[in-house]
């Protein structure tokens, strides 16, 4: 990936729910049915789809429900992802995905920090000659139309770790992914200063367990997570079947739930 013409940088949302998925297949509670019956409340696996007009668009995580994500965006081939770590909701799909380049007798580049790379590479040894790893070390090695991505480690909770990747023109826009993360030290949410947009993955509206169980930030401290770095805009996704698209939640005007199908424009200047 190339630094090119400076555009707007468009972002799609392919998915917006945790590592489940709703409806989740063995519950029966009322957002599930709703969902098992094709309502609001289905949600897929947590991805997002950029473009600047300018290059080739850039899938960032490739879970299981990849192929269903690319048949509703009718993508028939994909040049390249970056992924935010290797647990399956956000790997699940690179199988399948390896398996079509095959077939389109292509390969495409599968950028990601070293280690996440490593753990891809064990679970699916056999994708590399189809799926080139480019395995990221420095913050600022990487851009996409004019967009410089820095890419960070934050705390996953019990789950380990994740990254988050900030993207920021020279003019002036930027706006942070960071999916899967919880109770972020300062070091860790020093990125999430300065931004456009923050989406940022929040499981539960308030989780009522205790903090060495959990995974996610809630909604009620992504809100507070937000107003503390400053954000203007956030944007929830990787929702459990704890949060109703049904139901009114009185999020703030400058915060909102992500939807499958959602576009979101960050201007490559500040407005």
């Amino acid at each position: 990936m190339s630094a090119t013409q400076h555009q707007d940088l468009i972002i799609k949302v392919l998915g917006n729910g945790d590592s489940l998925g709703t409806p989740r297949v063995y519950c029966e509670c009322a957002v599930c049915e709703e969902a098992r019956g094709g309502g609001l409340n289905v949600r897929r696996r947590s991805s997002i789809w950029l473009n600047t007009g300018d290059e080739l668009p850039l899938l960032v995580d490739c879970g299981p429900d990849w192929r269903h994500q690319m048949e509703r965006l009718g993508a028939r081939r994909v040049e390249r992802a970056l992924l935010t770590h290797a647990h399956v909701d956000h790997i699940g799909g690179l199988a399948e995905w390896a398996d079509a380049c095959r077939w389109l007798e292509m390969t495409a580049e599968l950028y990601g920090p070293s280690e996440v790379l490593q753990d891809v590479a064990t679970r699916y040894p056999w994708i590399g000659g189809r799926l080139l790893h480019r395995p990221l070390e420095q913050a600022g090695e990487l851009a996409y139309g004019g967009w410089s991505i820095r890419a960070w480690k934050v705390n996953h909770g019990k789950n380990g770790y994740s990254y988050a990747y900030r993207f920021d023109h020279p003019e002036g826009g930027s706006f942070a992914y960071c999916p899967d993360s919880i109770d972020l030290s300062d070091e860790q949410k020093e990125p999430l200063h300065g931004l456009s947009l923050l989406i940022l993955g929040t499981s539960f509206y308030e989780e009522p367990y205790p903090m060495e169980t959990r995974s996610l930030y809630d909604v009620k401290e992504g809100l507070q997570l937000t107003e503390e770095v400053g954000a203007p805009a956030v944007v929830f996704t990787h929702m459990s079947h704890d949060i109703d698209f049904r139901r009114d939640y009185g999020l703030p005007a400058w915060a909102r739930f992500a939807a499958e199908g959602m576009e979101l424009r960050v201007s490559a200047a500040k407005r």
